[in-house]
């Protein structure tokens, strides 16, 4: 293996499988390498950064001990880091979870999903091995790029481990719509598990949409097209389709002779998956050559079926369909002389597919689903004569790209046949118009260029910075008296559906009383709720009240005093907005307030409402562009206030009200509360709670950590305020 070249940073490949094949010679096993997508676009990236490639390396023939390390060091000479499975692991991990669950499910094949299915615990210790695997290697500065829906759980674990780590992700499948993806019973700890990562990349632009929807309705995270917010981590989602190696599969059709004369060819290149459509696909082929006896003895149809997942009983079962189908086919047409579907079922190295590429008069390529199907690039990519034509799936991934294909619904089975007959009645000028455009494409997105913009965006990403150790928020609140302002919702109680479930519990209740208990403390609860319902919870509570965002604020058992101008002319303007979004937002509620208002819709369904209060936010910021109002957004919340009317303006109270230099320790989660965080002094201290960027530079993941922060600070000795 290459040593790292200086100043250039390490790639760690992480997949399912090794990029090798054990071979045997003169008696003996030896690692060779493998051929295909990914082993090709990885291999230049992997052998220049010197880096390591983490993967299964397949089922060991019986081999004595000495063949076995001789194996070891062959691999670890080239690179590559195996992660030993048990035979047990491999039925649970790959077949019976990995391929018979995810599989089918983002193949939008539901009902092939087990009725009761198993193994998501093989699955996490898996992934888990991995993980580990990586990071017992992971050195500073290095990428560590994972790969497809085997692996998803490996960024979140990783992350554990090596919390500083650049990780990336790619899927390789479609991510299907959020109805389809919310049957899987995991479906957040999945999706938990991919946001591990820094970078999160997909074929297809309605891949992400289907990913971030998903984000939405299971985790409640809002995502912007490119990127989103992890626990103050950024998250960066990117459309990056697969390419082939266009170049080295011109050079191979490009020593072909094709044949001259004979029928026009149609060939079918795919893995034997009930995924790549094939039956329909005969179907279609049947009832062309049913409407057009003409066409019997002057096409042949020759279709590849190369063997996938031998061991998967469901893969047997429709490898015994599929012969039977063609064998029913061919003795409906077939004569002495001709045979109209020739049918190959094994597995074909590159040579030999370039050969049957270049010759062929129609390519189909008609998957019932696709996460890009590369087959359509590399018939492509194989035509330097310039000719053919490709029949392609609108549900593959790569009828994204691949527009001057003559696309098909591989479900319609009449409208297949009449676009496969449209194809081979195509004129040669229209055949050469589209496949110079198809390679044009295909030629300048091939995979190097794929996998360098990968690296290149992954190596882009800053590097997660280390969260300030919480301890260090407990030792600076010690040193002085203590003010504390604290947020409300979703700091110290989770959210709700309704803003009255969230009265406080009774633990809290004593948790504030002890604070505001604490020598030399005072406790100040700075929040966006009305000031009635503040009162009719804290008021026996010796602590100071800021309801609206600091619009009212009452001293401990004082009276409420009104901090904003008299009046809201602008209020009309705004009222059939608002009314209109609540009525086409069913669960959605308005809260009116002394000095604005705000629409609440965490009780709406989530898609809906947050693409409803983005179109609300932004006619409110048009029609109140010269009126002296505010509008922000919070967690499932719209507010709207008059400008002025913000927590910062709590900070100077409060230092008026209280002890002399006195330490402000903040807590909030929202950008309401970043307002706070920018009033406090210099010796003030921040904390955010929960996702989402921050000017605080201490954080807490959650309510529950908030409040165990808090519960630490009053086990702790207080310091009373010099006299002055």
């Amino acid at each position: 293996m290459a040593a790292q070249p200086s100043g250039s940073p390490r790639v760690l490949l992480v997949s399912n499988r090794l990029p090798v094949t054990l071979r045997q010679r003169e008696g003996a096993w030896r690692v060779a390498p493998s051929v295909g997508g990914l082993a090709t676009g990885l291999a230049g990236p992997h052998a220049r950064s010197g880096g390591l490639w983490f993967g299964w390396r397949g089922n060991t023939p019986p081999v004595d001990p000495a063949q076995r390390e001789r194996l070891d060091r062959d691999l670890l000479a080239n690179g590559l880091v195996p992660v030993d499975l048990t035979a047990e692991e491999i039925e649970g991990f790959y077949a019976r979870f990995s391929n018979g669950v995810l599989w089918p499910l983002f193949h939008y094949m539901v009902d092939r999903i087990p009725r009761d299915p198993q193994d998501w615990d093989v699955y996490q210790q898996v992934n888990r091995r991995f993980a580990e695997a990586v990071a017992a290697q992971i050195r500073p500065g290095d990428l560590v790029w994972v790969h497809d829906y085997q692996l998803a759980l490996v960024p979140r674990f990783l992350r554990e481990m090596a919390p500083e780590a650049r990780i990336g992700f790619f899927l390789h499948i479609p991510f299907p719509s959020s109805e389809v993806f919310r049957v899987l019973p995991w479906r957040a700890a999945w999706l938990e598990g991919v946001l591990g990562a820094d970078l999160i990349a997909f074929h297809t632009l309605g891949y992400l949409r289907h990913f971030s929807a998903s984000l939405l309705r299971v985790l409640g995270l809002e995502t912007e097209l490119d990127h989103l917010w992890v626990e103050q981590r950024q998250v960066r989602l990117a459309v990056l389709p697969m390419g082939v190696d266009a170049g080295k599969l011109e050079e191979l059709a490009s020593a072909v002779q094709p044949p001259v004369g004979g029928p026009k060819l149609l060939l079918g290149v795919d893995r034997l998956d009930y995924t790549k459509g094939i039956p329909r696909r005969l179907l279609a082929l049947e009832l062309l050559l049913e409407r057009r006896p003409d066409l019997r003895g002057s096409v042949q149809v020759i279709q590849i079926a190369v063997p996938s997942r031998e061991d998967v009983p469901a893969y047997g079962r429709y490898k015994r369909e599929l012969d039977e189908l063609v064998g029913r086919i061919n003795g409906r047409f077939g004569t002495p002389s001709w045979t109209p579907i020739r049918y190959v079922h094994r597995r074909f190295d590159q040579a030999e597919l370039a050969r049957y590429y270049r010759s062929a008069d129609v390519m189909l390529v008609t998957p019932l689903r696709d996460g890009m199907n590369l087959v359509a690039k590399e018939f492509v990519a194989s035509r330097p004569d310039g000719d053919g034509v490709l029949v392609l799936s609108e549900l593959a991934g790569a009828s994204a790209e691949l527009g001057e294909a003559v696309l098909v619904n591989p479900y319609d089975v009449s409208g297949m046949a009449e676009r496969i007959e449209g194809a081979l009645a195509m004129p040669e000028a229209e055949r050469r118009r589209r496949m110079a455009a198809l390679r044009e494409r295909v030629a300048s997105s091939d995979v190097h260029a794929w996998a360098s913009t990968f690296l290149e965006q992954l190596a882009a990403t800053p590097a997660p910075q280390p969260a300030r150790p919480i301890a260090e928020v407990i030792e600076r609140a010690q040193r002085a008296p203590l003010i504390l302002l604290l947020d409300y919702d979703g700091t110290l109680v989770p959210f709700h559906t309704l803003p009255d479930q969230a009265a406080p519990p009774p633990e809290l209740l004593d948790l504030l009383k002890r604070l505001a208990a604490r020598p030399g403390t005072s406790v100040h609860l700075v929040s966006g709720r009305t000031r009635e319902s503040l009162e009719r919870w804290f008021a026996d509570l010796p602590i100071a009240l800021h309801a609206e965002h600091g619009a009212w604020s009452r001293l401990p058992h004082g009276l409420w005093r009104w901090h904003g101008a008299n009046g809201s002319s602008w209020l009309p303007r705004i009222q059939p907005l608002v009314e209109e979004f609540v009525r086409s937002t069913p669960g959605a509620f308005i809260e009116w307030k002394q000095g604005g208002l705000a629409c609440h819709y965490r009780a709406a369904e989530p898609g809906a409402a947050a693409q409803h209060a983005r179109e609300l936010r932004g006619h409110l910021l048009d029609l109140l562009s010269n009126a002296p109002v505010r509008v922000t957004g919070g967690n499932a919340v719209l507010e709207i206030r008059t400008h002025g009317l913000t927590k910062g303006r709590v900070v100077r109270d409060a230092l008026q009200w209280s002890m002399r230099h006195a330490v402000m320790l903040a807590l909030g989660d929202d950008p309401t509360d970043e307002d706070l965080f920018a009033e406090l002094p210099d010796s003030g201290i921040a904390v955010h709670v929960g996702r989402g960027p921050t000017r605080a530079p201490w954080k807490v993941p959650d309510w529950r950590a908030a409040r165990e922060l808090l519960e630490a600070l009053a086990h702790t000795p207080g310091v009373v305020a010099e006299p002055s």
